[in-house]
């Protein structure tokens, strides 16, 4: 877990949580799947004019109903319907949504004593400002709390003043019944298309907050009502978030948590504050805590996204560590010195790859240039020697492209404390670096681990937004899938919440809008992903016996771009080494 002294800003505690229900009527049309959706009063504390979804608070009666507790005279007169095991606190949840659809827009998600849905003349016959269950219980309906699904649980973003848990719900729209809005809280009733209500969104003609747009992103796949009631017949939401919010081209940019900015934004601003830059840049470091940053070198490209990221651990106080200092950029270099006036007491490369090490040595003597006694006080066996280059020595396997010999072969889980000044005094900021030797990419790849923090620079052994490639000699498919257990290993040893990828934002992975113990489950995520690659791969091999890597490559990474299948070549034959070796293939 990261220390709060760390952090670069204060904590402020978020707004309080209101529980909430929203519904999602559905209708099918030969054009396809409808949803009803309303505009909010432009005096609302919530998202003002906004489109939304009828819904609101859960209130004390819904949860008493749905626990049998109406005390309403003669109310063995209606029921409830439900679903087998459906919770008492789904079925108040579903009763919130069916009393506000029915407040807001004028739709009753209800039975008559013959099981018939209750038409527009039963609509009407009914106030929307007298209390809802007196009313149910005088007509004797049954509300069909079995017909309301949960699709989604949404929370409201840590950074905004009013917050609601919300359960998106969905039900088939009752026949027969027309929305007619209240004019009070909603306005301007609509069926609208998801697909068509995300294009008027973009041009700016139908204003609607991040949950409303990233769950009609994902309804506008399903085809009928039919698909989304049965995709949610499990009772459990299809996905929860909480999202995060950052600047990016100077503008407030959200995203959920399988998307690439989450993690970075979860680690530096845990409670949600809008404070830090997500756009890529490289002329100067990004904090990230107080004493890690980032400067991406500028060599985006296929290969590297948006670059290679040279992490610098440390303050002013302690001296810096300066991870992957990227390719020999002289700009590049220049800005590391200045990021750090020089005062770098070690340089690691996590493998020798050309986008990685060949800065090391022209840093360190920029950095000896640039001073003539040691930057720091290097303790130990190494004291005579200034800024040295560690790592491990390239193997022979490796490309003439990628030779690399450091100053000092780390050894599998040395600390590398003594690079830090000030370790030793206990009012002093402690930051040891563990090395965890991790073969597979390359076969002098090695990882760090933050243990203060919980933090692991993965180099290019886990990527945000990619899988890395595992290109033979040098790479070994079997010795990486190894590795991932290692570093799962580590991440449970130090509590690991967050990777420091060499290429891309800083990762977790959350459940919910958990992200304790996300560098784990992401690390086991990407695993499981190998495996899943690995099986595609044996089926191609029992498909087409005998085929070259190229013949097997559209059939293995059939879901891949075609641009792609160059480089995912080098990862089948990686994957087809392991399984000849493993004896994957018996049985075919």
């Amino acid at each position: 877990m990261v220390r709060s002294i760390t952090l670069l800003y204060p904590l402020r505690e978020p707004a309080p949580l209101l529980p909430a229900a929203t519904v999602l009527l559905l209708r099918d049309t030969p054009q396809g799947i409808e949803v009803l959706m309303t505009r909010r009063s432009l005096k609302a504390s919530f998202a003002p004019g906004a489109y939304v979804f009828p819904g609101g608070g859960i209130e004390d009666a819904d949860r008493k109903q749905a626990l049998g507790q109406s005390n309403i005279a003669g109310a063995a007169t209606y029921s409830i319907a439900r679903r087998p095991g459906q919770t008492h606190m789904r079925c108040a949840t579903a009763l919130a949504a069916i009393r506000e659809s029915f407040e807001e827009l004028g739709i009753l998600l209800a039975r008559k004593a013959d099981g018939a849905w209750c038409g527009q003349a039963d609509v009407d016959a009914l106030s929307r400002s007298a209390p809802f269950y007196e009313q149910m219980q005088a007509k004797g309906y049954t509300m069909a709390a079995n017909e309301v699904y949960f699709l989604a649980h949404w929370i409201t973003d840590r950074d905004l003043p009013k917050r609601f848990d919300v359960p998106f719900l969905v039900a088939r729209m009752p026949p027969g019944q027309a929305p007619l809005a209240d004019d009070a809280e909603q306005f301007a009733p609509e069926w609208v298309r998801p697909a068509d209500a995300l294009a008027r969104h973009a041009v700016g003609h139908f204003f609607m907050i991040f949950p409303t747009v990233r769950t009609l992103e994902r309804l506008q796949a399903y085809p009928n009502v039919d698909a989304v009631l049965s995709a949610c017949a499990g009772d459990k939401p299809l996905w929860t978030s909480c999202p995060r919010a950052g600047l990016l081209a100077g503008k407030e940019a959200r995203c959920m948590e399988h998307e690439g900015p989450f993690g970075e934004l979860a680690m530096v601003c845990p409670d949600g504050q809008i404070r830090h830059t997500l756009d890529w840049q490289h002329a100067k470091p990004v904090p990230l805590l107080r004493h890690v940053m980032r400067l991406t070198a500028p060599n985006p490209g296929m290969m590297t996204g948006p670059g290679t990221n040279t992490y610098i651990v440390g303050t002013p106080d302690t001296g810096y560590v300066v991870i992957d200092p990227g390719p020999n950029d002289s700009a590049h270099i220049r800005r590391i010195i200045e990021a750090t006036e020089g005062d770098i007491n070690a340089i690691v490369c996590t493998h020798s790859h050309p986008d990685h090490s060949p800065a090391a040595y022209p840093l360190r003597a920029m950095v000896m240039e640039a001073t003539n006694t040691v930057p720091g006080e290097l303790m130990g066996e190494y004291a005579s020697l200034m800024c040295p280059v560690l790592g491990l020595p390239s193997a022979a396997t490796a490309r003439e492209t990628a030779h690399f010999e450091p100053d000092i072969t780390l050894q599998n889980y040395e600390l590398l404390s003594q690079y830090f000044r000030g370790s030793g005094d206990e009012n002093a900021l402690q930051i040891t670096l563990q090395v965890v030797h991790t073969p597979g990419h390359a076969a002098n790849h090695l990882c760090l681990v933050l243990q203060e923090d919980g933090l692991l620079f993965s180099g290019d052994h886990v990527l945000n937004g990619s899988t890395t490639v595992i290109d033979p000699p040098d790479g070994d498919m079997t010795d990486y899938l190894a590795s991932l257990d290692l570093l799962a290993a580590a991440c449970d040893a130090h509590t690991v919440d967050f990777i420091l990828p060499a290429h891309g934002y800083v990762l977790t992975h959350c459940l919910g809008a958990d992200h304790n113990g996300g560098a784990r489950r992401a690390i086991e995520a990407l695993k499981a992903h190998r495996l899943q690659r690995e099986a595609k791969v044996i089926a191609a091999m029992r498909a087409k016996p005998g085929a070259s890597v190229q013949d097997l490559v559209p059939l293995a990474y059939a879901d891949v771009s075609p641009q792609l299948w160059p480089v995912a070549a080098r990862s089948l034959t990686a994957h087809m080494q392991r399984i000849e070796a493993q004896g994957l293939l018996v049985g075919a």
